[in-house]
C-alpha cells in the first residue's frame, strides 16, 4: 500500500496535511478502522465514497478537475454516499474539520505534494 504526503491549500493558506491514495490498496483501505484522523485523506479519480468499516463520522468534499469544491457532506459510519458525477477527487477528514478549515462549496483546493519541502506559507 502506498500513499504520499501532501498539503491542502486554498488561497495560499495551508488547511491541513493530507495523505493521497496512490494505488488500489490504499484507496480500498482508506480510513477504515481509524479512531482519529490527523489532516485529510485524498482520493484522486473518485466520484463517490462509503463509510463501511469506519469507526468515526467524516466530512467529505467532492472536487472537480480544477479543484473546485462541488459538494460537501457529513457522513456517519456505515453509509453509502451518492455519486457526484462531475467530481474527480474526494477529500475525507474527521467530522467538523471542514468547518474549522473553512471549506465550503465554491472554494478552490489545491493538493500540493510535500515531498522534501516545508509547509507552504
Amino acid at each position: 500500500m502506498t500513499s504520499h504526503s501532501a498539503w491542502l491549500v486554498t488561497e495560499g493558506r495551508v488547511l491541513a496535511s493530507a495523505e493521497v491514495a496512490n494505488d488500489r490498496a490504499s484507496r480500498r483501505k482508506g480510513l477504515s478502522g481509524q479512531t482519529h484522523i490527523e489532516g485529510a485523506f485524498v482520493i484522486p479519480h473518485c466520484r463517490w465514497v462509503h463509510t463501511f468499516g469506519m469507526r468515526i463520522p467524516i466530512d467529505v468534499a467532492y472536487l472537480d478537475a480544477n479543484g473546485n469544491v462541488l459538494k460537501t457532506v457529513p457522513m456517519q459510519k456505515f453509509r453509502l454516499g451518492a455519486p457526484v458525477w462531475q467530481a474527480r477527487t474526494v477529500i475525507e477528514a474527521e467530522k467538523g474539520a471542514f468547518a474549522r478549515w473553512g471549506i465550503q462549496v465554491g472554494n478552490k483546493i489545491e493538493v500540493r505534494d510535500n515531498t522534501n519541502e516545508a509547509a507552504p506559507q
